[in-house]
């Protein structure tokens, strides 16, 4: 692993990965009903406090993403192999959790499948993706900007916490106090 391994366009950069997750999740998205989309990409009832960290996580977010297109596969090496299995294991958990969120009617909280040992399995998986293209990458720096996106953004978890406490009631109260919110965190 670099701290800043040389950036540049190429074929076999870490795009090809966040194309794959890319093209995995939008296709979990149009396979999904609108309303089970809409609920998932709901903002009301936050904070600007809480808009404005979460925005700030997304700038991290998208400098992440710049570094992973720019930034070539260290294929071959065992941090690349390392990175792949990681990779793998996001997404496959990426899509469980978003079949059990479609799944679940609207008007109760998402409590099975993977939302039962994870408050947020989906943000879970997602960081778990990442952390495996930054291995397969080799880059520090898209590890440190992973984990400052994901910093900020932990106000917007709180955020949807605290509106589907208000949405839902005491079953997601009771929810919260049973699941840690990401897999080993409570």
């Amino acid at each position: 692993m670099q701290l800043f391994p040389p950036l540049q366009f190429g074929w076999l950069n870490g795009w090809l990965l966040f194309a794959l997750h890319i093209a995995v999740q939008g296709l979990a998205l149009l396979l999904s009903p609108r309303p089970v989309v809409a609920r998932l990409f709901d903002r009301s009832g936050w904070s600007v406090k809480q808009r404005s960290f979460t925005i700030l996580g997304k700038v991290f977010s998208l400098v992440c993403i710049l570094l992973i297109i720019l930034t070539p596969l260290k294929s071959g090496s065992p941090v690349f192999i390392a990175g792949l299995a990681v990779f793998a294991l996001g997404l496959v958990g990426l899509v469980i959790a978003m079949i059990n969120f479609k799944d679940t009617p609207p008007d109760k909280p998402v409590t099975r499948g993977l939302y039962k040992i994870s408050r947020h399995p989906q943000i879970a998986a997602l960081t778990v993706i990442f952390l495996g293209i930054s291995l397969a990458v080799g880059s520090w720096a898209v590890l440190i900007t992973l984990l400052l996106s994901r910093l900020f953004q932990h106000f917007g978890i709180l955020a949807e916490e605290e509106v589907c406490l208000l949405r839902y009631g005491e079953p997601y109260r009771e929810y919260l106090q049973r699941t840690p919110r990401y897999f080993v965190f409570f």
